[in-house]
C-alpha cells in the first residue's frame, strides 16, 4: 500500500500511509486510537474505498470492489468490533458466506465438520455449534469470529485486536495458530495495543500517528520505549502509575453469591479506596458476578451488602441511585447508544446538574461532555458527534466517562482497557488510582495479567464459577494466577 489517503467529511483519517507485508510475515501495525490503523485495513479488505494511493497484491495492482471480492482474493479480516449475525448459530456464523453446497443445496454434515475443525484449531471444541451466537460470552464470540476468518484459508489475514477479549490461555492458543499460519506461508497483519504481544509474534512493525506512517523496522531489535515514542510523540515513563491511597471500611460484600448458572459461590469484601482485581479464564463467571451484583442477572442465592446493609435483590436503576456504576465488557450492545451523541452517552445516567424543571439544558450538557472529553483525551469532532462514528478505543473512553460523570462511589469495571492504546491505558490506570485516592472502591475484571498485577491492591481468581481467596497482589505471580484459573491451587501457592 503506497501513499494511501482517506477522509470522512472534513476529517482526514489517513493522510499519507505506506505499508508493506512480505509472504509468511507477521507484521505489527501499531498506533494510538484514531491513528488510522482500522481504516487502513478496511481499505485493504474492501470495506472502504481510498481517495488516493495504490495497492498491490502479489505484485499486481489490486482494487477491492467490496469485502467479498477481497475475501475471494485471499484477504480475510477479524474486526475489533464483532461482526457476527446474533440470531444465527455458532456453526452458521463460522461458515457464513462460505457454506459448502451441491447444486444449491447446503451440505450440512460438511458444514458441521468444517466448523468443528476451525474451533478445534483454536482449542475451543467445547463451544456448542447449535447455540445462538448471542447466547455465548463476548470472549467466545471473539473465538467464533477468529474461526470464521480461518475457514477460507486466506493468503493474508488481518487481525484487529484479536486478543482484546481473550484470556492468557486463549491468547497462547491464538499465538500457536498464528505460528502455524506463518509456516504455511500466510501473511498476517497484527493490530494490537499489547506491545508485548507484538514483540512476541511479529517480525516487523509499522507505526501510524495522526493518519501517517511515522516509522517501520525489525521488531526483534526495537525497544518498546522507542515504539511508544513513535506512537504518541512523547515518552511514557510509567506504564502502571501508582497513586498513593489507603483502604477504608467495607462498602460492598458478597456472601456466597450465586447466579442462575454462574457464579456458583463468590465471597469477597471490597473496601473504600481499594482496587480489587478479578482474574480467570473465559467462562469462569467473572462477568456474571458483576452483572448479578448490579442487578442485570438474577441472584439465585447468597447475600449482597452495600455499606453494611443487605441489598441483594436490586434493579440497575436502584444500584445507580445508590452510587454504583457498571462498565460492561460489551460496549457495542450494552455500554453505549451508538446512534446517539457523545453528550447523550456521557450524561445519560445523571441529568440533575444539567436540567431545570425536567428540561435538559443542552448548552450545559455539551459543556459537561466537552470537559470529560478533554479530561479523557477523546478524539472526536464535538460533543454532538454520534458515538458510533468513533474508534473503538474512543468509544471505551466515553463509556468510562459516563461512570465518572455519574460520580459513582463503587465502580464495577469489566475489561475497562479493552481496545485502547498504551497511552490511553496509562491514563485509565492513573484515573483508577486517583479515584481510589478519593475513597472510591473498584472491582477490576481483566484478562490482561500485567495490568492486574501492576494496578490492583488485592486479587482473586475465578475458576468454574468460584472465587479464590482474596490476597494482596504482592502474593500473586502470573504463573500462580493461571494455575488457580485452571483449578490447581496447590501450584498457585508455590
Amino acid at each position: 500500500m503506497s501513499h494511501v489517503r482517506k477522509s470522512f467529511g472534513p476529517t482526514p483519517a489517513l493522510k499519507n500511509v505506506s505499508f508493506e507485508v512480505a509472504p509468511g510475515e507477521v507484521h505489527a501495525l501499531i498506533g494510538e486510537n484514531g491513528a488510522g490503523k482500522s481504516t487502513l485495513m478496511k481499505i485493504l479488505s474492501g470495506a472502504y474505498r481510498p481517495e488516493a494511493g495504490q495497492i498491490e497484491l502479489d505484485g499486481q495492482p489490486f482494487v477491492p470492489a467490496n469485502p467479498l471480492h477481497a475475501r475471494h482474493s485471499g484477504i480475510a479480516m477479524i474486526y475489533q468490533e464483532l461482526t457476527l449475525a446474533p440470531h444465527l448459530s455458532v456453526e452458521e456464523n463460522i461458515l457464513l458466506g462460505e457454506e459448502p453446497a451441491t447444486l444449491g443445496w447446503l451440505n450440512r454434515p460438511r458444514r458441521r465438520k468444517l466448523a468443528r475443525a476451525a474451533l478445534a484449531e483454536l482449542h475451543h471444541e467445547n463451544i456448542p455449534l447449535n447455540a445462538p451466537v448471542n447466547s455465548r460470552t463476548i470472549a467466545e464470540q471473539q473465538v467464533v469470529e477468529i474461526a470464521r476468518a480461518l475457514i477460507g484459508e486466506p493468503k493474508l489475514l488481518i487481525m484487529d485486536e484479536p486478543t482484546s477479549s481473550l484470556t492468557q490461555v486463549d491468547t497462547e492458543n491464538l499465538f500457536g495458530v498464528v505460528d502455524r499460519l506463518r509456516q504455511r506461508g500466510v501473511s498476517v497483519v497484527y493490530i494490537s495495543h499489547f506491545l508485548e504481544e507484538c514483540k512476541r509474534v511479529c517480525h516487523r512493525y509499522t507505526v501510524l500517528r495522526d493518519g501517517e506512517s511515522v516509522g517501520t523496522g525489525e521488531m526483534g531489535t526495537a525497544g518498546l520505549n522507542h515504539i511508544i515514542r513513535l506512537m504518541v510523540g512523547r515518552d511514557i515513563n510509567d506504564i502502571y502509575p501508582r497513586t498513593p491511597h489507603s483502604l477504608g471500611q467495607p462498602v460492598l460484600e458478597f456472601r456466597a453469591l450465586a447466579g442462575q448458572i454462574k457464579p456458583c459461590s463468590v465471597s469477597l469484601t471490597l473496601r473504600a479506596g481499594e482496587i480489587l482485581g478479578i482474574a480467570g479464564l473465559v467462562g469462569a463467571g467473572r462477568t456474571e458476578t458483576v452483572r448479578a451484583c448490579f442487578g442485570l442477572d438474577r441472584v439465585k442465592s447468597g447475600t449482597v451488602l452495600v455499606q453494611s446493609k443487605e441489598q441483594t435483590h436490586r434493579t440497575p436503576a436502584q444500584r445507580l441511585a445508590n452510587g454504583m456504576g457498571l462498565l460492561s465488557e460489551n460496549r457495542k450492545e450494552e455500554g453505549l447508544m451508538l446512534n446517539r451523541s457523545l453528550a447523550d452517552n456521557l450524561t445519560l445516567t445523571r441529568y440533575q446538574p444539567l436540567s431545570h424543571m425536567g428540561f435538559i439544558n443542552r448548552r450545559s450538557q455539551r459543556k459537561a461532555a466537552g470537559e470529560w472529553m478533554q479530561r479523557l483525551d477523546v478524539r472526536a469532532q464535538s460533543p454532538a458527534q454520534t458515538v458510533g462514528e468513533l474508534s473503538g478505543g474512543n468509544q471505551q473512553k466515553i463509556a468510562i466517562g459516563r461512570l465518572l460523570h455519574h460520580d459513582a462511589k463503587i465502580l464495577l469495571l469489566d475489561e475497562p482497557t479493552r481496545g485502547i492504546d498504551v497511552g490511553s491505558k496509562a491514563q485509565v490506570y492513573k484515573l483508577m488510582g486517583a479515584l481510589a485516592a478519593q475513597g472510591k472502591a473498584i472491582i477490576f475484571v481483566s484478562s490482561y495479567l500485567p495490568e492486574l498485577l501492576g494496578i490492583c491492591d488485592t486479587l482473586g481468581v475465578m475458576c468454574r464459577g468460584r472465587l479464590s481467596a482474596i490476597r494482596p497482589v504482592g502474593e500473586w505471580t502470573e504463573h500462580g494466577i493461571i494455575a488457580a484459573a485452571i483449578g490447581q491451587p496447590e501450584a498457585a501457592d508455590k
